[in-house]
Parts: C-alpha cells; sequence; structure tokens
C-alpha cells in the first residue's frame, strides 16, 4: 500500500528549508533550486507545491509568522497563568528584536520581504500580511484595558503608544542586526518606555 503522503507537513518542510537557506544568504539570493536541495527533495516537488518563487516565499513568511506567534505564547506561559497587560506587551515586543537565532531570522525575513515587495512587482501583487494592523490593534487594546484597571498612564493617547511602541521595536531590531546596539540596550530602551506608560503615580493637576 503507497505511503499516504501528509501534504501540510510537506509544505512545511520546504517552508523550513526556505527559511534556513534565507537566514543565512538573505532572501533576495534565494531561489527554488536553493530551497528544493535544502530540503532535500527535487525541485520538481517544490514547484508542484509552489507554482513560483512568489508563491513559496509568501508561504514561508506565514509559516515564520506562526512560529513567531508559538514564540510569544511560549514568553507568556512562562510569565504566569495571569500575565497582564504589562507582560503581555512585553512578550510580544521582545519576541520580536533579533536576540537569538530564531528572532534574528524572523527579523531578517520579515524585513527582507517587506523591502522586496516595494520593488517586486509579483510580491507587491500578493497581500504581504493578512492583517497589517494585527499587532497595532493588540496593542491598543492592552493599553486600554491597563488604563481601565488603572494600571497605565490615563491621559496617554493608546494608539498612538502602540504605534510608537512597534515603530522603536523595529527600528532597534534592524540595529541589533546591523551591530549599532546591543540587544540588552534594546531591551532597555523598550523597558524605560513601559515603565513610563504604566505608572500609576498622581500627576499634578493643569492650571485652570
Amino acid at each position: 500500500m503507497p505511503k499516504r503522503v501528509d501534504h501540510e507537513e510537506r509544505r512545511a518542510q520546504i517552508a523550513e528549508a526556505l527559511i534556513r537557506v534565507a537566514g543565512r544568504r538573505g532572501l533576495h539570493a534565494v531561489g527554488m533550486r536553493d530551497v528544493a536541495a535544502e530540503a532535500g527533495v527535487s525541485l520538481r516537488l517544490v514547484q508542484y507545491y509552489f507554482q513560483s518563487k512568489e508563491k513559496l516565499l509568501f508561504y514561508g513568511l506565514q509559516h515564520l509568522t506562526d512560529r513567531f506567534t508559538a514564540r510569544v505564547g511560549a514568553r507568556l506561559a512562562a510569565a504566569g497563568p495571569d500575565p497582564g497587560p504589562r507582560a503581555t506587551i512585553e512578550a510580544l515586543l521582545l519576541a520580536s528584536l533579533p536576540t537569538d537565532e530564531e528572532s534574528r531570522t524572523f527579523h531578517l525575513l520579515y524585513s527582507s520581504y517587506a523591502i522586496l515587495s516595494v520593488t517586486d512587482g509579483a510580491l507587491a501583487a500578493q497581500p504581504f500580511i493578512d492583517n497589517p494592523d494585527a499587532a497595532e490593534n493588540a496593542l491598543t487594546g492592552l493599553l486600554e484595558s491597563a488604563q481601565a484597571a488603572g494600571l497605565a498612564d490615563p491621559g496617554a493617547d493608546a494608539r498612538i503608544e502602540a504605534i510608537s511602541l512597534l515603530a522603536m521595536a523595529a527600528t532597534m531590531g534592524t540595529g541589533i542586526l546591523v551591530g549599532q546596539r546591543g540587544p540588552e540596550s534594546a531591551v532597555a530602551v523598550l523597558r524605560h518606555h513601559l515603565d513610563r506608560l504604566f505608572t500609576t503615580a498622581e500627576r499634578p493637576a493643569p492650571p485652570a
């Protein structure tokens, strides 16, 4: 009886090969033949599952996002059964910083895909991510919950603060990749800004 092929497992195998090769050589330098060799399968099989390089890259990005989500989940699980909004936001932000091989690959490939999609028409025709505002909405909701519970600055604009934190994490992540700053410095900066937001100290009343 012929062995049954798990197509999702095979797709994931190819996506993992793409991530490994792109992590070493850069996304722009990866071809379908390189991925086939890394995965130990034929080029024809890669082409069977992904008819073009663009479709392969997009699937690889989705696979990488799933791995990132699992990484955030692991950080939250380590924080306890009820981590609260501060710990949850910190887990989201710190998981995206390239502080180890896994997160370095995530940041490098995610940034590379975004840059390539600006100049590559075939990549630009695909949605970069299904819900581009998901992280922003999640952080905004967490900050609003913290404000309602009296855990965060009630005068802060939750949406603007969420955008600022995400932009800060992305920029500092690139800084770590190029050697501009170390991971410890980036983590300290993010925690400094979270300390500023998550304060319940009374502020002087504005002048009448």
